[in-house]
Formats: C-alpha cells, structure tokens, sequence
C-alpha cells in the first residue's frame, strides 16, 4: 500500500464510539472503513446533476475565441 498520510476529521464523541463499536462488529477497523470508503468515493463517477452543476460555475469562464476541431481534437506531448 505504500506510505499513508494522516488526515483529521471532526466528528462527535457518540457518533466515533457508535462507528467503532461497528467495525468491531465488522472485525475491521475504523481507520480500514475510512479508507475503504475514501477509495470508493474517489473513484466514483460524477452524476449527471453533478457535472451540470459544475458547468453551470464554469459559465462565467471566456477562452477568448472559439476553437476549430483540429485544435479541439489536438494531442500534445507532456514532458
């Protein structure tokens, strides 16, 4: 899994016991079901509401011009 950084959560003293106490439940830790959900939502695809709603905040954005399909479809190299 390589090195892991820690991260900080606020939550409240019932909600963390109630959280625990399941996972032990799950013969797993709390810390396992945080990863495992973080990895689930981090790979989760936009809905479409959410990519709509994205768009509508980038509608203030000009690129100065409209672009032509060949620059549109154009591939650079990054180095």
């Amino acid at each position: 899994m390589g090195a892991l950084k820690n991260i900080t959560f606020s939550a409240s003293p019932d909600l963390i016991e109630r959280a625990r106490f399941r996972a032990t439940l799950e013969r797993t830790t709390l810390n396992e079901k945080f990863r495992e959900w973080l990895d689930a939502y981090a790979l989760r695809k936009p809905t479409v509401e959410e990519y709509r709603h994205l768009m509508q905040s980038l509608q203030h954005v000009d690129a100065g011009r409209k672009f032509t399909r060949e620059e549109m479809n154009e591939r650079t190299s990054r180095k």
